[in-house]
């Protein structure tokens, strides 16, 4: 595992102190974690949508088509 330094202002260190019984790495380690696994998921679901709006694009696209080619058979048969 890597360490890493972090810093907080004085006032903030004073309150930590007063909480000896919290574990603040243990702490800031589950909600580093929780906060990049979030990431992680939120970037997923970003590519899955990237890639759904391709076939939603086409999608429309052919329902454009059908409907085009639709309107021209009523059409010939006069019923437009």
């Amino acid at each position: 595992m890597v360490s890493i330094t972090l810093s907080v202002p004085l006032e903030v260190k004073e309150k930590m102190n007063q909480h000896s019984e919290i574990n603040w790495s243990g702490f800031i380690r589950k909600c580093i974690l929780e906060k990049t696994e979030e990431i992680t998921q939120k970037e997923q679901l970003l590519a899955l949508l990237e890639k759904e709006k391709e076939l939603s694009k086409w999608a429309l696209e052919l329902g454009k088509k059908a409907k085009q080619g639709r309107y021209e058979k009523l059409k010939r048969k006069g019923l437009v």
